[in-house]
């Protein structure tokens, strides 16, 4: 049946009449040769649309300016269906079917398991175009030859000379050195039921051919652990892939197998499919109730501030969890999504680790994906949230308005918590170079504690300034008493920028009492 349009003189909404189209809302549709209605109209409606509503024969779009005339089933043109919408977030299912088998005790209620996650893109480069796909979904593929205007990704199975591509892949990657591009947990040759321990490979510098033959390198391997493969990630020297329990590496070995693996670990999980980041061939992770890092074995990263995170970590959106890295600052970050964050299940929290120096911290901070800086592409590490695509290390202000910055000790004590402290002062060894004012301060605080986890008892503060006559405050006298003691450091003021250092404090022992 052909399509048609119903439109009504001075309304810009159209109601289209396609049977069985299978268009959801927000979807986007393409209309070509259109033909029967005003000039003006067939001009307007050869475009691309988003689906305003949808019944299962017809669906709403919106013209950019009201219709010339009332048309009822009339006109005619092709429709190019885009890929439907995903999800953006994970929906959550329950009873049979729903999470993985095993998962509980037989007998013992499913209760709240993953129905359906949010969907996730991968891309890779081959060569100057882009192999791409959805996670769990069909694979694609961009010709940069076609340039950036009105040339969109194909399915893999549509380039000239394909052979046997796979038809679904939980993650798609290429192997830079030998060029063969590898789909992970992909459908077996001659099935198109997804195998989710399954890698294929195509041919040497040969995206379309999948079919393997005695004269090319084309094949598949199969991981032995675990039921399925969550994600893959490239190094120097092998591709990492982490199954539901399992580390293993992937090399490329030349003929007759071309590809072979190697378990590196068992019971070894990760968080999400972008929990993972190479930083100089060591890579590091976020696991289900750890940090992990390999640099030829795999470790267990000593972390601070592992109960704080994982005991608010939303595993329900564990998806959502990404990490990256600044290399600059020897950082590598995890964003991910917190139980407290009114039930939204967005990311809203961000754990550091500076492999540099060996510390841990942690902030609040809604980021969806993060780039580090290039290597002459990009000045700034880049982070996006909420549509906008921010610029970070860059500057001294939150876009004109002052950054409330701080840095806070955990408690401390002496003799194990035996005997109170009396602090009498503080040299806080902060430096204010490269601020752009000419007075720029920072706030010092102490706070102290009369007995752990009780409330604060006592905070004094001082002020620790640089002008063009003073370098810095060289000390602060103040007084505190307590079992335990922090202190933090902190400014909320434009145009400051200050370095804490090694920070040293006046104590002495004050009684038991």
């Amino acid at each position: 049946m052909a399509i048609t349009f119903t439109t009504t003189s001075g309304s810009t909404t159209v109601t289209v009449n396609d049977t069985a189209h299978g268009a959801l809302t927000g979807d986007r549709v393409i209309f070509e040769d259109v033909s029967g209605l005003s000039s003006a109209l067939n001009s307007a409606l050869a475009a691309e649309f988003e689906v305003q509503s949808a019944a299962t024969n017809t669906y709403t779009i919106t013209l950019s300016s009201a219709a010339d005339q009332t048309n009822s089933s009339a006109g005619q043109a092709s429709a190019f269906y885009l890929l439907e919408t995903g999800l953006n977030t994970t929906v959550l299912g329950s009873g049979w079917g729903a999470g993985t088998w095993g998962r509980f005790t037989w007998g013992s209620a499913a209760g709240n398991l993953a129905g359906q996650t949010l969907r996730l893109w991968f891309a890779d480069n081959f060569g100057e175009d882009l192999i791409i796909n959805v996670a769990d979904g069909r694979i694609y593929y961009w010709d940069a030859t076609g340039g950036l205007t009105n040339n969109r990704a194909i399915p893999l199975e549509s380039l000239a000379g394909a052979s046997n591509t796979p038809t679904v892949a939980r993650k798609i990657l290429v192997s830079e050195v030998d060029r063969h591009v590898l789909a992970f947990g992909a459908n077996p040759l001659g099935s198109t039921e997804q195998d989710p321990l399954l890698i294929r490979f195509s041919n040497q510098e040969d995206a379309a051919n999948w079919t393997p033959t005695a004269t090319n390198t084309a094949g598949d391997i199969r991981l032995s652990q675990g039921s399925e493969i969550i994600t893959a990630l490239r190094t120097r020297r092998e591709i990492l892939v982490w199954t539901d329990t399992s580390l293993n590496s992937v090399q490329f070995t030349g003929a007759p197998f071309t590809f072979g693996t190697a378990l590196l670990a068992d019971n070894v999980r990760i968080a999400s499919p972008n929990a993972a980041v190479s930083v100089n061939d060591v890579v590091f992770w976020m696991g289900q109730e750890n940090f992990y890092v390999y640099d030829g074995r795999v470790q267990a990263l000593p972390c601070s501030v592992r109960d704080y995170v994982f005991s608010d970590l939303n595993r329900n959106q564990a998806f959502k969890i990404h990490a990256g890295s600044l290399a600059s600052e020897t950082e590598i970050w995890w964003f991910y999504p917190t139980q407290t964050n009114n039930d939204s299940g967005e990311v809203n929290r961000y754990v550091i680790y500076n492999y540099g120096e060996k510390v841990w911290y942690y902030g609040q901070l809604s980021r969806t994906a993060w780039n580090d800086r290039g290597a002459g592409q990009r000045s700034y590490p880049q982070a996006v949230e909420g549509g906008y695509l921010y610029n970070h290390e860059f500057g001294l202000n939150d876009d004109g308005s002052a950054i409330n910055a701080f840095v806070q000790s955990s408690d401390f004590d002496i003799g194990d918590g035996e005997q109170f402290m009396l602090l009498r002062r503080v040299i806080p060894d902060i430096t204010f170079n490269d601020s752009d004012t000419s007075t720029p301060a920072a706030t010092l605080s102490i706070q102290s504690r009369d007995f752990p986890g009780k409330a604060i008892t006592e905070t004094v503060s001082g002020v620790v300034t640089e002008s063009s006559t003073d370098v810095y405050t060289n000390q602060i006298f103040t007084r505190a008493r307590g079992r335990s003691l922090n202190f933090k450091i902190s400014s909320n003021a434009v145009d400051v920028k200050w370095r804490l250092g090694a920070p040293r404090i006046d104590v002495r022992a004050d009684g038991r009492r």
